[in-house]
């Protein structure tokens, strides 16, 4: 079976026959008893397969559907606002335009082929894009971490430090670079080894064409490596670094004493960092279940439960929700990111509407503060 901790666009691994060992009538039988149980045979002695029960392909379609359009709409505004407006160009949303930007990579090299796959458990859509669309998950869900990562580690360096130089545009957008390089690397495998084959099998007359990782020693030991190293790297290492940055900013910001004119920094500062902190809460919340179910799938701990196509597409379900959540935060958290999107609903354009709370300080408030005209205080790292 596929190794999934990465390649999450495909919500159920297709049966692999390339490398069966034993007799070759004793691999067909048990490769046509899979795939007859993949493809919803009722005939006795195969469990059903739920998803292709109707009322859960109408829930799954509504489900994917609805992740996509949200994840659409949500990640494209965000992008939008902090294009179209100058006073949101801080280098704090252009971080998170790149984490929107990794977001909508998935909801459109994704989950329509997610939910194309799940539904017909067989790969529709050619050599290419059999190849390229594990490796775009693979990539997007390492800009995302990263990113998030990235910010944290910035906002603990100059809060937890007190350095008030913040990174310039020209080194945010350097670091966006090596975020994707970086990713790209190590989504690579995902796209080298892989192989797209059509499948027969004689004796219950079923061609069907397949999507899987073909390693180079023929065995799922390297891709098994390979998973639990991507969990490594993609969940538990990034959020411990990004958990201690965040509790060592709140305790500072907690116990921080500073004058009555600067009280008004410090609870922006707060109130970023909340926002900021419960992004994280939310991706590590969300992609937890499916994290926990591919590693007991990678130990062959879960392969046999009777619905374990179906509780895998669920936990997938679950963890996409992560690509349109951010916006809603944004929106509820943040007075400029709320008040931006209202004026696109109501197709309005009032660049004044944008002011400094939060994450979002305009070059002009920067300018005074250097000049002195704030009281003399350095500027704020929020």
């Amino acid at each position: 079976a596929d190794f999934l901790l990465i390649n999450i666009c495909f919500s159920y691994p297709p049966p692999d026959t390339s490398n069966s060992s034993g007799d070759g009538d004793a691999s067909e039988t048990e490769t046509s008893a899979l795939l007859n149980d993949s493809l919803g045979s009722h005939n006795h002695g195969f469990h059903t397969d739920i998803t292709k029960h109707l009322g859960v392909q109408i829930t799954l379609i509504t489900a994917y559907s609805l992740i996509i359009l949200l994840g659409l709409l949500g990640n494209a505004l965000v992008i939008y606002m902090i294009i179209r407006y100058r006073n949101m160009r801080t280098v704090t949303n252009f971080f998170i335009a790149n984490l929107a930007l990794a977001d909508l990579l998935v909801d459109t090299l994704c989950l329509p082929f997610t939910l194309v796959y799940t539904l017909l458990d067989e790969w529709k859509f050619g050599a290419v894009l059999c190849h390229m669309v594990p490796f775009a998950q693979a990539l997007s869900v390492h800009v995302s971490i990263l990113t998030l990562t990235v910010i944290a580690l910035e906002r603990y360096r100059c809060i937890v430090f007190h350095l008030g130089r913040r990174l310039t545009w020209s080194s945010s957008f350097l670091i966006m670079a090596l975020t994707w390089t970086v990713s790209a690397i190590l989504a690579a495998p995902l796209a080298i080894f892989r192989e797209y084959r059509n499948e027969e099998i004689p004796s219950i007359d079923l061609h069907i064409a397949v999507c899987s990782e073909k390693w180079p020693r023929g065995t799922s030991r390297d891709g098994v490596i390979y998973s639990l190293s991507m969990l490594l790297l993609q969940y538990i290492i990034p959020l411990a670094i990004i958990s201690y940055a965040y509790i060592c900013i709140w305790v500072k910001l907690k116990n921080h004493i500073s004058p009555s004119s600067r009280n008004d920094s410090i609870a922006r500062r707060k109130k970023t960092t909340k926002m900021l902190a419960l992004v994280v809460v939310v991706f590590a919340i969300c992609w937890l279940p499916f994290h926990v179910f591919q590693l007991a799938s990678d130990l062959d701990l879960v392969l046999r439960f009777q619905e374990f196509k179906l509780i895998y597409t669920l936990f997938h379900i679950v963890a996409m929700c992560s690509t349109f959540a951010n916006p809603l935060l944004y929106g509820w958290m943040n007075k400029n990111y709320r008040n931006g999107f209202l004026m696109v609903f109501r197709c309005e354009d009032k660049p004044d509407s944008f002011h400094t709370e939060g994450s979002f300080r305009t070059r002009s408030t920067r300018a005074l503060t250097l000049n002195g005209r704030n009281g003399g205080h350095p500027p704020t790292a929020v």
